[in-house]
């Protein structure tokens, strides 16, 4: 029988809370108010000097082409990174599922990529699609595909959507997996008993039972599209070519740290916040009356 744990007082309770509440002031309430603070204010590069100048700094992002040009490539790779990482998480999960032999150590090399740096997945891909060294880019280009991700904006996006997709695939899967063999074979052999076919059953069983588990993973995986996947898009494009794959967070990046526009910067970091929590938000005001639990 399961013991129920009953603080006598409110001070250990607070104790065990305050570290995590520490650091959550520290590097995130604390930044945040710090970057509403600037984004209202125009500086000089070196902050010598500042003026309060309010909403302008917003007004100047929101009619910046440059700035709509990026949340359209944000858009188009957010939605694509979390489609994509997804499906294959899925279907990897469903067949490592099944009863297999050494199925335990293919599980386990799947969620290894999980620990890879997002600037050490874009070097692999790198060394696999580069044009001349790679090789997938030559053997392409031996073959009379013209492939050149530097020169083709195209071909960058896709590039940089495919190495980000891959780096979430083995966090997703893990959740795809657990989800999977929560699942009561009883359920699964009635429906067979009924002649469901396998794929009949995924879809009118399994695919329901997993609605929570696969939305929480779409809100997880659009936030770490508009965030976590930085460090791929600079290490294998730079937002290049002609900032096709310059996506929001790394468009705050050029202008904050290499343009040292702090103010324009900060308010795009703002305005960046508001969308994902807005984004959630939607979510789960829509998408969750969807979900049964």
């Amino acid at each position: 029988m399961d013991k129920k744990v009953v603080f006598r007082g409110t001070a250990l309770p607070y104790a065990l809370l305050l570290p995590q509440l520490a650091i959550t002031a520290v590097f995130f309430y604390w930044p945040a108010a710090q970057a509403i603070w600037q984004s209202m204010l125009r500086e000089d590069a070196f902050g010598l000097s500042q003026e309060f100048v309010g909403a302008e700094n917003y007004l100047d992002v929101l009619r910046d082409p440059a700035w709509l040009h990026a949340a359209g490539n944000t858009v188009v790779f957010s939605f694509s990174v979390a489609v994509l990482a997804l499906g294959a998480a899925l279907f990897l999960a469903v067949q490592a599922d099944k009863k297999l032999r050494a199925a335990q150590a293919y599980r386990t090399l799947l969620i290894w990529p999980y620990a890879v740096a997002p600037a050490v997945a874009a070097v692999l891909w790198l060394f696999l699609f580069h044009p001349q060294i790679g090789l997938i880019g030559r053997a392409l280009n031996k073959a009379g595909i013209a492939w050149d991700y530097r020169l083709n904006g195209g071909q960058a996006m896709t590039l940089v959507i495919i190495a980000s997709a891959w780096k979430q695939v083995a966090y997703n899967f893990i959740f795809f997996l657990a989800g999977l063999q929560s699942i009561p074979q009883s359920v699964l052999e009635a429906a067979a008993i009924d002649g469901a076919r396998p794929v009949r059953r995924f879809w009118t069983v399994v695919f329901p039972l997993l609605a929570p588990t696969g939305f929480f993973l779409l809100v997880v995986n659009l936030t770490y599209a508009f965030f976590e996947t930085f460090g791929v898009i600079h290490s294998l494009t730079q937002g290049g070519p002609a900032n096709a794959t310059e996506t929001l967070i790394y468009k705050t990046y050029i202008d904050g740290v290499q343009n040292l526009n702090l103010g324009s910067s900060s308010a795009q970091s703002v305005i960046l916040m508001v969308i994902v929590i807005a984004l959630t938000a939607v979510q789960f005001r829509y998408v969750d009356r969807k979900v049964h639990y």
